[in-house]
């Protein structure tokens, strides 16, 4: 599994390219991607991080290919 770091580089990378690539993809985000809590303890650990990068691949993979589609 991938360090907590690069997880997180990824997570900012592919968030602003749906931001700025996709402006009508990233409104659908179900939080503020770019804030996370400042508790010692959140609850959000590298293994939730992993899915949460993973499901955002497979948002912007399924909207490209359905975009050139139409």
């Amino acid at each position: 599994m991938k360090d907590l770091q690069s997880v997180l580089k990824e997570i900012l990378e592919i968030t602003t390219t749906i931001e700025t690539e996709y402006p009508e993809l990233y409104r659908f985000l179900e939080e503020d991607p770019i804030t996370l809590p400042a508790a010692d303890h959140p609850g959000v650990d590298e293994e939730t991080l992993a899915e949460y990068l993973k499901s955002l691949k497979g948002l912007l993979q399924h909207h490209r290919e359905t975009r050139k589609k139409n």
